[in-house]
């Protein structure tokens, strides 16, 4: 069975359309700002065993698909050999239509290994078998996956803690897509984890080699990591939170605080956002003293299944869209570090869209001139990386910023096989500006236009982070033509 539907103008349904999207959007390179991808792997160049360890060992995404659709764990994140678990998502994949794996599942097939065949289970072994030889050959480990979708930047996500040999052994060996760390400091926020924050903190300890004995310590201690990766390359954090934290809090009540956590003595409700509302802010002031690039993902519910938690750990599938309301302590955070001259560049990603338009309208408080694009209402992310979710992203930043300054999707991804995930967007990119020329409300002026796609696709981003070694052209194209 052909999978004709991907054909080359897929999503694209108008000459308009087609012409952004061949002539301008497809022939741009991917910068990569945020993604979940194994520096391990790339430096040790991985090459995949077969097609089931490179594209669904890690993805919940699919996962929580083939549980919806009844396969045993045993299928999922079990024991079962690696054709049995590919079978099985085989067999989930023709009742996935409309939701958007299946469209990913048939393009990443079709882009990485040329395999137009749709998968079902009769399909299954020939799939498999011809993915998993091509997963042999050289051209298809690791950084040659990289290298077939033209990634020109990649940024991990890392731990405070990371010693980043991975990423110095990149950079000695001058590997020619640059692969940037982004300091994630979430766990230095999480004092309600008890024993873990404990844990946590005495290895920061031991990393630096300095006793942690008061919150001041433990301040100039997360400092010292955050000089340890700028030195290394890093010019973004990332902060995953359920909201924003701006409790008014005096140094006393920190220090308390911390003290109470470091003992792992419970804490109320309060003393926890008291201590997340100055983490936050200390690590926003170190971020805007470096010109880092923060970015804000916020919302999601982590960890539902309490049972599944305990035998599968983190990350498994089991986290949903939050409900809570960050307007106001959003405002507050932003305001106050607005009056300390300390609000750097920030990327903003919501997980539940009724916050959209108040996310986007707020952020706009706090441009103030010096940045083209300085708060960034980011790209529609995790369950809102969709049509739908990228359509009403594209629109909501249209409407209350400036989509010509937008620096454009990532993957937020731990599978090697995702960065088609680029094109889906650009398509959809290319479509909705396409249509505003069909109906009248923009010009159909293609060297505006073109550039506007060009700028969203790769420039924006490689001028608004300012990343070692990569110098923004506005000729990208001559270079890769």
């Amino acid at each position: 069975m052909e999978n004709n539907f991907l054909n080359a103008d897929f999503l694209l349904q108008s000459t308009v359309a087609k012409k952004l999207y061949h002539e301008h959007a497809e022939i741009m390179p991917i910068v990569d700002y945020h993604c979940h991808l194994s520096v391990r792997d790339i430096a040790e160049d991985k090459q995949f065993a077969n097609l089931t360890e490179a594209w669904l060992a890690g993805d919940h995404y699919k996962w929580r698909a083939m549980r919806a659709c009844g396969v045993h764990e045993k299928y999922i994140t079990g024991t079962a050999n690696d054709f049995d678990k590919f079978l099985k998502y085989a067999e989930t994949i023709p009742f996935t239509l409309r939701n958007p794996l299946y469209v990913w599942s048939h393009l990443e097939l079709k882009k990485y290994f040329g395999i137009n065949t749709l998968l079902c289970p009769e399909t299954a072994e020939e799939v498999y078998n011809e993915a998993s030889r091509l997963l042999q050959q050289k051209e298809f480990s690791v950084r040659g996956l990289l290298k077939k979708m033209r990634v020109k930047v990649l940024c991990t996500t890392d731990d405070p803690l990371d010693h980043l040999q991975y990423h110095e052994q990149l950079r000695k060996e001058e590997f020619e897509i640059k692969v940037y760390p982004t300091f994630r400091p979430d766990k230095a926020m999480n004092i309600e984890c008890g024993e873990q924050f404990v844990s946590w903190v005495r290895q920061l300890e031991l990393l630096n080699g300095q006793s942690i004995l008061v919150f001041f310590d433990f301040v100039a201690a997360l400092k010292k990591r955050h000089d340890f990766f700028h030195n290394n390359g890093c010019r973004l954090s990332d902060h995953g939170i359920e909201t924003f934290y701006a409790s008014v809090y005096t140094d006393q009540e920190v220090e308390d605080i911390f003290q109470k956590g470091m003992a792992a003595l419970p804490l109320t409700t309060t003393e926890i956002a008291q201590f997340k509302s100055c983490v936050l802010f200390e690590l926003a002031v170190m971020n805007n003293a470096k010109g880092w690039v923060q970015q804000f993902h916020v919302g999601a519910i982590r960890n539902n299944n309490s049972v599944m938690l305990a035998a599968q750990g983190v990350d498994a599938g089991y986290d949903s869209i939050g409900a809570g309301d960050h307007c106001a302590p959003m405002q507050r955070f932003l305001d106050k570090l607005s009056m300390c001259r300390s609000l750097t560049k920030s990327i903003f990603y919501n997980l539940n869209p009724k916050d959209s338009e108040m996310m986007a309208s707020m952020i706009a408080n706090f441009n103030d001139g010096g940045q083209k694009g300085k708060m960034q209402y980011g790209a529609a992310w995790w369950f809102l990386d969709q049509k739908e979710g990228i359509v009403q992203q594209l629109n909501v930043l249209s409407n209350f910023s400036l989509l010509s300054q937008f620096v454009g999707m990532v993957t937020d991804s731990r599978s090697f096989l995702s960065h088609p995930r680029h094109e889906y967007f650009r398509r959809i990119l290319c479509q909705e500006i396409a249509a505003d020329v069909l109906s009248g409300e923009i010009p159909e002026d293609y060297a505006m236009l073109g550039n506007m796609v060009e700028n969203v696709c790769y420039n924006n981003a490689v001028s608004y982070f300012e990343f070692p070694e990569i110098a923004n052209s506005v000729t990208i194209k001559q270079s890769i033509q």
